[in-house]
């Protein structure tokens, strides 16, 4: 496959810069794949489509606060890291920019005077540098008092705002997350308050796994042929009672409903039979494009992706091409908002 065929245009200023004053006033488009029709909804009618679906699956890993600005020690010039994944203690592969001119044993500074932060660079691997961090005390503890949110880079921010920063943190979570280690939210579950959260519970069974979202999911593919595209692995663990009631379903002939690309994926992932009766964990890079079929998930509750994405191609996949070509142009269509802080699509 070509991946051209997966391309299309998108008013700029439909890209969602900020979210909606409430997590529940997106809108839901829902999108049937047997009869082709496409409804349109308030995010909240979410609720009357969870009567013949007794499961609904969830990722509840939380995004750290891993994007750090600060300067170079030596000459003060400004520097910013984005952590992608913890290597040893105190030990993170980051994005930075010009990376290839860092030298070993570079330091840098972030953090303030109450809570500072020191980074020794210590080489590249697989294209992210290594860095070493120094503080007081504990890692996590201090980028949640200096870090901040490591927004996609469609999500502009001109200049730094209190204000935007507090919200940012908050509303680039979703209300459910617990499972600290990602660098982008699962942006299907931001849609839910905990109020809405409470209905759904109270009319679906509802579980959780955990897939820290890195670079591996919102990665740009760089082959002109799908198929060559490989996946960065990411972390996954899903509970023995997540894991348990998924057989159950599966075994009785209920439907799955998957929140996002992210549960979807790690779903698909697994050989459900072949597994112990036991909590599954590891790394995935399952890539999912046209072609693939589906044994787990039934219905998919995400956002409007990036054209050329490996989201976009999970979702041509589930949904067929032909009909979200369709569904993506008359969201454009109908201003629907895109991309994280944007609107929702439930495929059925």
């Amino acid at each position: 496959m070509n991946l051209s065929d997966f391309n299309f245009d998108l008013p700029e200023e439909l890209i969602a810069q900020t979210p909606v004053p409430n997590r529940e006033e997106s809108r839901l488009m829902v999108v049937d794949r047997e009869s082709g029709l496409i409804e349109h909804h308030r995010f909240p009618a979410f609720l009357q489509y969870l009567e013949d679906c007794p499961l609904v699956v969830m990722n509840d890993t939380r995004v750290l606060p891993a994007r750090l600005i600060g300067k170079y020690t030596d000459t003060g010039k400004a520097v910013e890291l984005v952590l992608v994944q913890e290597t040893n203690q105190a030990t993170w592969q980051a994005l930075v920019k010009g990376l290839a001119k860092i030298k070993q044993g570079q330091e840098f500074e972030f953090g303030t005077p109450e809570y500072p932060l020191k980074a020794i660079f210590h080489g590249i691997h697989e294209g992210l540098g290594i860095f070493r961090f120094e503080t007081s005390g504990d890692l996590l503890t201090v980028l949640e008092k200096v870090g901040l949110p490591p927004l996609p880079p469609y999500i502009k921010r001109k200049e730094r705002n209190p204000e935007q920063d507090r919200l940012d943190r908050e509303r680039y979570q979703t209300v459910f997350a617990t499972a600290p280690g990602a660098i982008a939210a699962p942006t299907a579950g931001l849609h839910f308050s905990t109020e809405l959260l409470e209905k759904v519970r109270s009319r679906s069974k509802t579980v959780s796994l955990t897939l820290h979202v890195g670079v591996g999911t919102f990665q740009p593919i760089r082959t002109e042929v799908v198929e060559d595209h490989e996946m960065h692995k990411e972390y996954y663990r899903v509970p023995v009672d997540t894991l348990n009631a998924v057989r159950e379903a599966k075994e009785s002939g209920s439907k799955v409903l998957g929140v996002g690309t992210t549960t979807t994926r790690v779903l698909e992932s697994l050989d459900m039979e072949g597994l112990p009766n036991r909590t599954a964990s590891g790394w995935t890079n399952r890539f999912i494009y046209p072609g693939q079929s589906f044994k787990v998930v039934d219905r998919l509750l995400t956002n409007f992706h990036l054209p050329r994405s490996t989201l976009y191609l999970l979702v041509c996949a589930f949904g067929g091409k032909e009909l979200m070509d369709r569904a993506y142009q008359e969201a454009i269509d109908q201003r629907y908002r895109f991309f994280s802080y944007g609107d929702a699509m439930l495929i059925m």
